[in-house]
């Protein structure tokens, strides 16, 4: 299945305790391949993550952001469009996400959703353990050869009939985040993105095209066009390497920073002949927001995160905005995420959760989204109800233009249309989540049910960067009456209490087993250091053990 490496291939090490069937993965084949991945576009890489920087500072300087005048003509040239749908992606009414474990490989797959976000990045600690089982688990449900046994119930979970298994949507690591396990000769990391995106492309991509599918990818963190032209560059190269048809591969972009909201015409259009469309997220796209207008002053300070829903007003500009610019491009626009976990004990919070998540999928099928996230099988059948009463018969609804919407520039970061403010249960709720989530991932879990959300790594994201704004704004809340100002000492106390109280839940034996006293540490450090830490999962990574 690959071509011969090249005399430039970078020679690719393993810096890892041999893990079962990790050979089965690591071959010398694919080795080779990430190697060469790594020789060709890893430089690439670096500039780019080196142009995050100074973008960041130039927003830093003005306060503002604008639809980019160098690309105007991709914008307005009414002509182009992405490439045609495949089969296996034409209907994506709804997708169910979650990480690659073996559990929820069969159970995403046999959830009912059109699509699994199969997912090595948010939803998964990026544990050796993780990256290398993953990896296994997706090839050994292609191969049908999958099962498992809980040993806690004795439950056993087996796939269905391959009719009526969801299609597999893989989303690697972002650009950021790199492999410490695989290293170049000269020592340096391979791209967590690039090893993601080999080891499953190498070892699926034909036994996919010969069930009918193909290797299709959500592209995450995605900051601008640039970083969409990179990843179309990796697919034009891979196609040709393993030798199957170009544009063969197929990409969804997460729309999950600001600056990418002003560059949805870019993306698409760097991608085209890969692209199957783009997606609406919620929590990574606040954090974007503070992260990068963290120093704007006091328009652009959020209140509680839950306080701000997809119909505030500036999220309402993303997602219709999001919407027309896909169907003018003949994409699907795909909605956010249903992060209800339904209760197995009070059927009165899931009757509440329960409408909510209808409301939410209504208004997406309303508004022309073609589909929806979920993070649980039993949320499925409610954003199926929502998609059939308007889609019908019909695939999507990219026939909807959407001429309807127009959005301006200052739209986006309207940050003080919202009318809401912070308080003290959101400051609580922040650091409350933010220990919870951490001491998760510490422990190899990336997608955790706390409080009956499901929540992954863009929660612990938004929570401490409130922290950090709400401290650097000077921002005041309402304490048991009296209004106090949200310092560092306030946040100190809080967390102090929180950990006291998790003790005091879970028990000592409990709390000393896990990594409570070190999540509580790194929170604070990452909400409370004068110089804001661009990703929380960069100083997490290097405290993560397996």
């Amino acid at each position: 299945m690959s071509a011969p490496a090249s005399p430039s291939a970078t020679p690719v090490t393993i810096d890892a305790e041999p893990l079962p069937r990790q050979e089965e993965v690591l071959t010398d084949e694919a080795l080779a391949f990430l190697g060469e991945l790594h020789h060709r576009f890893t430089p690439r890489r670096n500039e780019l993550l080196a142009r995050r920087g100074e973008r960041r500072a130039e927003i830093a300087r003005t306060s503002t952001l604008d639809f980019l005048p160098e690309t105007a003509a991709v914008r307005e040239d009414d002509s182009w469009r992405v490439a045609e749908a495949p089969p296996a992606l034409t209907d994506r009414r709804v997708e169910i996400t979650g990480p690659t474990d073996r559990k929820m490989t069969i159970n995403a797959l046999n959830s009912g959703a059109r699509v699994w976000l199969a997912d090595f990045e948010d939803a998964s600690a990026p544990t050796w353990e993780n990256v290398i089982q993953g990896q296994l688990n997706l090839t050994d449900a292609y191969e049908r050869r999958i099962d498992f046994t809980d040993e806690r119930t004795g439950k056993s979970y087996a796939l269905k009939p391959q009719e009526e298994l969801a299609t597999a949507v893989v989303r690697p690591r972002g650009w950021h985040l790199d492999e410490r396990h695989l290293r170049a000769a000269d020592g340096t990391p391979l791209p967590g993105a690039l090893v993601d995106f080999g080891l499953y492309f190498f070892h699926n991509a034909q036994r996919l095209i010969d069930l009918g599918k193909g290797p299709y990818f959500y592209l995450p963190k995605t900051e601008s066009h640039l970083e969409a032209r990179l990843w179309n560059e990796v697919f034009t190269f891979a196609q040709e390497y393993v030798g199957i048809p170009h544009g063969t591969i197929r990409a969804t972009v997460l729309i999950e920073t600001i600056t990418a909201a002003y560059e949805m015409d870019e993306i698409l259009y760097e991608l085209r002949e890969h692209a199957s469309g783009l997606n609406a997220g919620r929590w990574d796209y606040l954090f974007s927001i503070v992260k990068n207008f963290r120093d704007g002053g006091r328009k652009f300070v959020l209140p509680d995160r839950n306080a701000v829903t997809m119909t505030a007003p500036f999220m309402r500009a993303y997602t219709e905005l999001l919407v027309r610019t896909c169907h003018k491009r003949g994409a699907h626009a795909i909605g956010g995420m249903a992060a209800f976990i339904p209760s197995r004990r009070d059927a009165e919070v899931n009757k509440v959760a329960f409408a909510k998540v209808k409301d939410d999928k209504d208004r997406e099928a309303r508004d022309g989204f073609d589909g929806s996230w979920v993070a649980h099988p039993d949320l499925v059948p409610i954003a199926l109800e929502s998609f059939d009463a308007v889609l019908g018969e019909k695939p999507n609804q990219k026939d909807r233009l959407r001429e309807d919407v127009s959005v301006a520039a200052g739209d986006l970061i309207a940050i003080d249309s919202l009318d809401a403010e912070p308080t003290f249960d959101g400051l609580r709720n922040a650091v409350q989540v933010g220990i919870r989530y951490i001491e998760a991932w510490l422990r190899g879990l990336g997608a955790v049910a706390i409080f009956n959300l499901m929540e992954d790594a863009a929660t612990a994201e938004i929570s401490r960067s409130q922290i950090w704004q709400w401290i650097n704004a000077g921002v005041e809340v309402e304490r048991d009456g009296a209004t106090v100002l949200v310092t560092r000492e306030l946040a100190r106390e809080v967390a102090a209490g929180e950990l006291a109280a998790i003790r005091a839940e879970i028990g000592e034996d409990a709390f000393t087993a896990g990594r409570w006293q070190q999540a509580h540490d790194l929170l604070l450090t990452v909400s409370l250091d004068d110089d804001y830490a661009d990703f929380l999962t960069l100083p997490a990574y290097e405290q993560l053990v397996g």
